[in-house]
């Protein structure tokens, strides 16, 4: 695994970790918000690790969807939950009038962890 990609997994982790803590101190959609991030520095060190890089949340959304989605290389929900988390940041960052559940939030972080898995397995070298 290339080093920025390992660089991005610890991002990664930490956002995770940085979720949780949040969650228990009654931040949901700030927790959410780092749930989305660990999402999204998951995909990145999957994407960096093929060459590619990108500046904008939309081109790392659609290259994964074509690169790791559409072919199969991993399960297409983590392309939906990645879109679906993205959303709920938006909403969460930017919105005013929607309070987000918390049982949301956990399911975000859920599936962060897993999706930290299914990277981290993807990378992680052959014996």
């Amino acid at each position: 695994m290339k080093e920025v990609a390992r660089k991005l997994l610890d991002k990664c982790e930490q956002s995770i970790a940085a979720s949780e803590h949040l969650l228990h101190d009654g931040y949901t959609e700030f927790a959410a918000s780092r749930a989305y991030y660990a999402m999204f520095y998951a995909d990145e060190a999957l994407l960096s690790e093929k060459g590619r890089r990108f500046r904008k949340h939309a081109g790392v959304h659609s290259a994964f969807g074509a690169q790791f989605a559409k072919t199969g290389l991993l399960d297409p929900k983590f392309h939906r939950w990645l879109l679906d988390a993205f959303d709920k940041r938006v909403k969460g960052d930017y919105g005013v009038d929607e309070v987000m559940a918390r049982g949301d939030a956990e399911e975000l972080i859920r599936q962060a962890r897993e999706f930290l898995a299914a990277a981290t397995g993807f990378l992680a070298p052959v014996p």
